[in-house]
């Protein structure tokens, strides 16, 4: 059984910045691509950035490139999204996605977290 647990959540002002964090725990042989996703009243999920198993590749959506940072502690199975100058269009519930595999001869299984609540008034 694989847990996660988002943390860091909150309401700021526009302008302002946020750390989201994300631990993994559980039986993990091995951590790989690890993501934030955010969904918005009446909206869909969206990716809002990922990083791969080595750290030294990342993705971001075009609408919060050069204002959020996502990075890892492989040795805490931990990932992080530093957010800055946040928008009220930023405003979701923000959810942590790891794909882990539980041991060598097995696959990568998707888990989610359940999700915090990122408010940026104007």
């Amino acid at each position: 059984q694989v847990q996660v647990v988002e943390s860091g959540g909150g309401l700021v002002q526009a302008g302002g910045s946020l750390r989201l964090s994300c631990a993994a725990s559980g039986s993990i042989f091995e951590i790989g691509t690890m993501a934030w996703y955010r969904q918005a009243p009446g909206k869909q999920r969206e990716l809002v950035a990922e990083i791969l198993s080595s750290g030294s590749i990342t993705n971001y959506r075009d609408s919060v490139k050069g204002r959020f940072t996502i990075s890892r502690d492989n040795a805490k199975n931990t990932v992080y999204l530093q957010m800055n100058n946040l928008t009220p269009e930023d405003t979701a519930v923000y959810y942590c996605n790891v794909r882990v595999r539980v041991s060598l001869q097995t696959g990568y299984n998707m888990y989610w977290g359940q999700g915090t609540q990122v408010t940026v008034s104007s």
